[in-house]
């Protein structure tokens, strides 16, 4: 299994990595929909959705998208700190209580609420390819955590994390993304891919936060598949399972980043 991640990955990160820097604007929103779309279309497998249900709503899903391009749109700010009392109170919560997606139209609403500020988190994040670094240093928070994680819940995983959720997840692996990100924020700040102006003593508590969200997310879904019976979102990616699987982490931490960004730029 190990094998076949790592060979899907080593197909799948050049090919990340050549339309985050080459793609002009427009072929990114679009590639960037392409993978939000599929997660899209994954959780609406896990929430229940079948047949004309199921594909009106994408098709009402990528329509939209198509017209928040042209049309320009960005969230505004009292979306944005919607963003932010999912990912920090009601997503947590969830977590707690264990609800099921059991009504459509409130699952319906919730997949938009989750995966529609990731789109946007893309191409905000990346309005050029110039500005390509500053959304791989986010991203490159995800996988680095991701990848630290598994190394060290495989080490070092006795104590479990959320055995009712996620049951090979650990506290170790916890505690090894936490490391990981520490040394990743001190060596982006001095690549200088983050071009914000927070010293390092921000910069880095930041990033342990925005950890504790990609956590989060990942949890989340892990409870999505666990209600729905599922052992994977889908079988697109060999080794990974399907897109959701692969950007559960990012949905979370894209979009809170865009919200803290967005809002400072508001409000600062």
């Amino acid at each position: 299994m190990l094998k076949t991640r790592i060979l899907t990955a080593l197909v799948l990160l050049p090919l990340m990595l050549a339309a985050l820097f080459v793609f002009p604007a427009p072929l990114w929103a679009a590639f960037s929909w392409l993978i939000v779309g599929v997660a899209l279309w994954e959780f609406s497998r896990m929430a229940g959705l079948t047949g004309l249900t199921q594909w009106g709503y994408l098709a009402a899903s990528s329509a939209l998208a198509a017209l928040a391009w042209q049309q320009g749109w960005t969230l505004p700010p009292v979306a944005q700190l919607g963003v932010l009392a999912f990912w920090l109170v009601l997503a947590p919560l969830w977590l707690a209580k264990r609800w099921h997606l059991t009504h459509q139209p409130a699952a319906m609403a919730l997949g938009w609420g989750m995966l529609f500020p990731c789109w946007f988190a893309f191409i905000e994040l990346r309005p050029t390819p110039a500005d390509a670094y500053a959304l791989l240093a986010v991203m490159g928070l995800v996988w680095v955590a991701d990848v630290a994680a598994y190394f060290a819940g495989r080490a070092f995983g006795k104590k479990k994390l959320a055995p009712a959720i996620s049951p090979g997840k650990s506290w170790a692996g916890v505690y090894g993304a936490l490391l990981a990100v520490v040394a990743y924020a001190v060596l982006v700040t001095q690549l200088g891919w983050v071009n914000v102006s927070l010293p390092l003593w921000v910069l880095v508590p930041l990033a342990l936060a925005l950890t504790m969200v990609s956590v989060e997310g990942d949890l989340l879904e892990s409870w999505f598949k666990r209600s729905a019976g599922v052992k994977d979102s889908s079988a697109l990616l060999p080794g990974h399972g399907g897109v959701y699987d692969r950007i559960d982490s990012l949905i979370a931490v894209l979009a809170v980043t865009n919200a803290l960004l967005a809002l400072s730029r508001t409000f600062i």
